[in-house]
């Protein structure tokens, strides 16, 4: 799974505009089956749209199966979409349905936080938009930014593989059987193409750390130029480091990062590590156009990623991720123009002499709420010296 393959076509997604016609297309195009995974599945107008096509697959004889995190999808996919999808012959399962507040066990955290569909295992979509409308947006001004890739060729298989592992996981789970095969059959997928990817996930097991390792690879290894893009930023001690040592090196460093609130605790324990980050020598832009959403990057002209996974302790320590890895000067161009019109239309650079001057009741907040992030870490027995260990 963690190998690159050539022979793969790859089209770069932004926003729900572009995705989810893409999205429809394919499933209309179905003649097998369709599988699909997403964190939040919202009833409103995309939702409807989405579940729409999935439903006429279902109901021309496609087998269509669909699963939901049950916290994701908690207050958004109505018991009436819901009983839509199945009414029409879709296969629907919950990953972790247990989220009652006054039960709390530490697994829940263990969410499906992935964006995945693969039809007749030909075409694939991963990244890190879910099924709600670019619109739904509160308190932010729309759209919603975010990306995804198509995916034809090789790497579809182990996509395909790994959404079919998940579903027999579940099933086993709740009734001790599956009618699907825990263990698929090797494939070998056709060529589509000429671009070079892998995909990678990040689970509880063997993929611990695969896709924190892949960025840190390219970090690494990065000549002249980094760009990330991410919503919920809040790297450990293997990354923070890396980030700097490029950026002293001369890299030329670049984070995008969120400026509009949306989880206030983590939004400003975020913050308390700009100082740093700014004196080593690192640019960091806050886009405040309209909400972040993005999971990307870009290393140079040969190396991207688009996926589910932020750059933070529950996405690279506690949920279910899967991004894209490209080698593609292609792809890299196209994705950077991207983000580069994002800066430059979009976003802010906080410049270290503002950051240094800020009021001091501002930075007391910012580092009373790391220290709030830091003790749960602790409370909850993961991650605590292996994401806050002092650095060198």
């Amino acid at each position: 799974m963690n190998r690159y393959k050539p022979g793969n076509k790859l089209t770069l997604l932004r926003n729900g505009d572009g995705y989810f016609p893409a999205l429809e297309r394919v499933i209309d195009a179905a003649k097998h089956e369709v599988w699909f995974e997403t964190y939040i599945f919202a009833d409103d107008v995309s939702g409807r749209r989405v579940a729409a096509a999935l439903e006429r697959a279902a109901q021309r004889g496609v087998t269509v199966r669909v699963m939901v995190d049950g916290w994701g999808a908690k207050y958004y996919l109505t018991a009436s979409l819901e009983q839509s999808m199945v009414a029409a012959g879709v296969e629907f399962q919950r990953y972790r349905p247990e989220v009652a507040p006054w039960q709390f066990r530490f697994h829940r955290l263990r969410r499906l936080h992935r964006k995945l569909c693969q039809v007749d295992g030909r075409v694939a979509f991963v990244g890190g938009i879910n099924v709600i409308d670019d619109s739904n947006t509160p308190g932010h001004i729309p759209p919603r930014a975010d990306f995804a890739v198509m995916v034809e060729g090789p790497i579809v298989i182990p996509i395909s593989q790994t959404m079919q592992r998940v579903w027999a996981l579940v099933q086993l789970v709740r009734s001790g059987n599956s009618d699907v095969a825990l263990f698929p059959d090797h494939v070998r997928g056709e060529r589509a193409g000429s671009q070079t990817a892998k995909f990678v996930t990040r689970d509880n097991l063997r993929h611990r750390r695969d896709i924190e390792r892949a960025y840190l690879a390219a970090i690494r290894t990065a000549k002249d130029e980094i760009i990330i893009a991410n919503s919920y930023f809040f790297p450990g001690m293997r990354f923070r480091p890396a980030l700097k040592d490029a950026a002293r090196r001369g890299v030329a460093v670049t984070l995008l990062l969120q400026a509009r609130v949306e989880y206030m605790l983590l939004h400003f324990a975020t913050r308390a590590l700009y100082g740093q980050l700014l004196h080593a020598g690192i640019n960091i832009q806050e886009y405040h156009r309209s909400m972040l959403h993005a999971k990307v990057a870009v290393v140079d002209d040969h190396w991207a990623t688009v996926g589910s996974s932020n750059i933070d302790p529950y996405s690279l320590l506690l949920a279910r991720e899967a991004n894209v890895f490209v080698r593609d000067n292609g792809f890299n161009r196209e994705l950077k123009a991207q983000l580069v019109e994002m800066v430059n239309t979009g976003s802010r650079r906080i410049a270290s002499d503002d950051w240094d001057s800020r009021p001091r009741l501002y930075k007391v907040a910012i580092w009373v709420s790391y220290g709030i992030v830091r003790l749960a870490m602790g409370f909850l027995g993961f991650g605590g010296n292996e994401w806050f260990r002092k650095e060198d």
